[in-house]
């Protein structure tokens, strides 16, 4: 049995770059018809435009996440276009940066408005629609961090952890609909928003080669290899998981102390 999906309509956030990007074009090529949510319009309608003269079926929804009322506005859209949703993929998130004092009410409220209250939107507005289809999937993308915490990014990881226990809550409820509710979590991802990141800072080449390094695998994670988890438990060859936590992570968190105390010298 191939993983495929013809016929199903799959909805992205985030969709227009990075992890949501790959992820468009890995449900795409399987043969599903894919629902960009962006709130970057340039992005969002390249992308489609891409798909589109490809032959893929493909349409753009400007959407911030954090809005539940444009949530649930281009969710009646992608029902209306395209007769149904089958599969909900929560990717769009931001970071930022500042410990429990120095993040400041409005900074912490950003955070959790796109990456948790933003998951929460897709799902209360999305999941009546899948189960109208008579089931389907909620993939989530989270994070190491939703495990571990790293200095000065109070709101990223707190929003990430919390992911988890939504997830969780919603495998249980909505089982018996036939949906299953599982999270993807990367370690570092080779996207634009981190190339940007790197090309800000003095040593680029001296801070990949770090981020590398705190891999067990020697490097960071291609965008493609998380759509790729992503694709899996949305398919039917995840058929009996739910409620799970796939890290994709390179063996980021499987040392100790660290990737500095597992004794690797490149």
């Amino acid at each position: 049995m191939d993983i495929r999906f013809d016929n199903k309509i799959a909805v992205v956030t985030g969709g227009a770059s990075g992890i949501g990007a790959a992820a468009s074009f890995k449900f795409a090529e399987l043969g599903a018809a894919v629902a960009v949510f962006d709130s970057d319009e340039e992005a969002g309608r390249k992308i489609v435009q891409t798909l589109t003269s490809a032959g893929k079926t493909a349409r753009y929804y400007k959407c911030n996440v954090a809005s539940s009322s444009q949530v649930k506005e281009a969710i009646a859209a992608v029902v209306r276009d395209l007769c149904g949703i089958d599969v909900l993929v929560s990717n769009a998130g931001i970071q930022r940066y500042g410990d429990a004092v120095k993040t400041s009410e409005a900074l912490w409220n950003e955070v959790m408005s796109v990456n948790l209250n933003g998951a929460f939107h897709v799902a209360q507005h999305g999941l009546p629609e899948v189960t109208k289809r008579g089931g389907g999937s909620l993939v989530v993308v989270c994070s190491v961090q939703s495990f571990a915490s790293v200095p000065e990014s109070a709101a990223y990881v707190t929003s990430k952890h919390a992911l988890l226990g939504l997830v969780r809550s919603i495998a249980l409820d909505f089982a018996k609909h036939n949906i299953r509710a599982n999270c993807v979590c990367p370690g570092t991802v080779d996207t634009p928003l981190l190339r940007r990141v790197l090309a800000e800072t003095p040593e680029p080449q001296k801070l990949l080669a770090r981020l590398n390094q705190m891999h067990a695998l020697g490097r960071i994670a291609r965008a493609e290899e998380v759509a790729n988890a992503i694709v899996f438990l949305a398919s039917d060859w995840a058929s009996f998981i739910t409620g799970a936590t796939l890290l994709v992570d390179g063996g980021m968190l499987l040392p100790a102390g660290g990737m500095p105390c597992a004794g690797r010298e490149d």
